[in-house]
């Protein structure tokens, strides 16, 4: 059982903790186990996550003060419940420093399963930026009418060629309050997994080495990384799972 255990511990590039193991012991294994004998154990072993606590994001106070172009309402209102795919889709922009330069990352995420349906890369965070994300969406599902996008106010979604681009495909806009990282919660939470997971862990030099990291992180995301709420399976294996129900 420890062999098994240290095996997981050091596949999870040692992220995981004994919560984790336990769960891809039941899972994978379908091992009768208690998570208390997976803690005895893992304190045995001196196994600890060398994943950090998130820290508090600050981008919330950076708001420019200028009057937006177009503001949507705000349709989701804190309901990230969604009973099909591309009911509901959220979105954002989080920022990666290194050294002197900065990587942005825009993705779009599906509240039916959590899954990253697309996502863009970039030194800049123009509005092609976002559309180009959008349009991803759209090629990977095709049916998207009548979909929900949620997002922030910030400049790009606020922009008239976003809020066009979205119409002409009869996707909803759908707005947060200004400066309530809540009403755009699951999004947000994506991206501290991804920082406290893939990020701060390791010592990245230079972006190219952080775009690779991202990509293999947002595959094992959608892919292989469990979630309670998904009855303990990856957002691909749920929806799968779920639709040939």
């Amino acid at each position: 059982m420890k062999q098994l255990i240290l095996k997981l511990y050091e596949d999870s590039n040692k992220q995981w903790g004994y919560r984790r193991i336990h769960m891809e012991l039941q899972e994978e294994y379908q091992m009768k186990i208690n998570h208390k004998r997976v803690y005895r154990l893992c304190r045995e072993l001196g196994i600890q996550s060398i994943i950090r606590k998130k820290q508090k994001s600050s981008n919330y106070n950076q708001y420019k003060r200028t009057e937006p172009e177009t503001i949507a309402p705000n349709i989701i209102n804190r309901d990230f419940s969604a009973d099909k795919p591309n009911e509901k889709w959220v979105t954002d922009i989080t920022s990666f420093p290194v050294g002197e330069e900065k990587l942005h990352l825009s993705a779009i995420l599906d509240l039916y399963n959590n899954e990253i349906i697309a996502y863009e890369m970039a030194r800049n965070t123009e509005t092609i930026f976002v559309i180009k994300t959008v349009s991803q969406a759209i090629q990977k599902e095709k049916d998207v009418q009548g979909v929900i996008l949620h997002s922030d106010r910030g400049a790009q979604y606020t922009s008239k060629l976003y809020q066009d681009t979205l119409e002409s495909y009869n996707i909803r806009s759908s707005m947060s309050r200004p400066g309530n990282p809540f009403d755009n919660a699951c999004i947000e939470s994506f991206f501290s997994h991804l920082k406290t997971e893939a990020f701060h862990p390791y010592s990245v030099q230079n972006l190219e080495e952080l775009e690779a990291k991202i990509h293999q992180y947002i595959h094992h995301y959608n892919h292989t990384r469990r979630q309670k709420r998904l009855n303990r399976q990856s957002p691909v294996n749920y929806r799968s799972q779920q639709l040939a129900a």
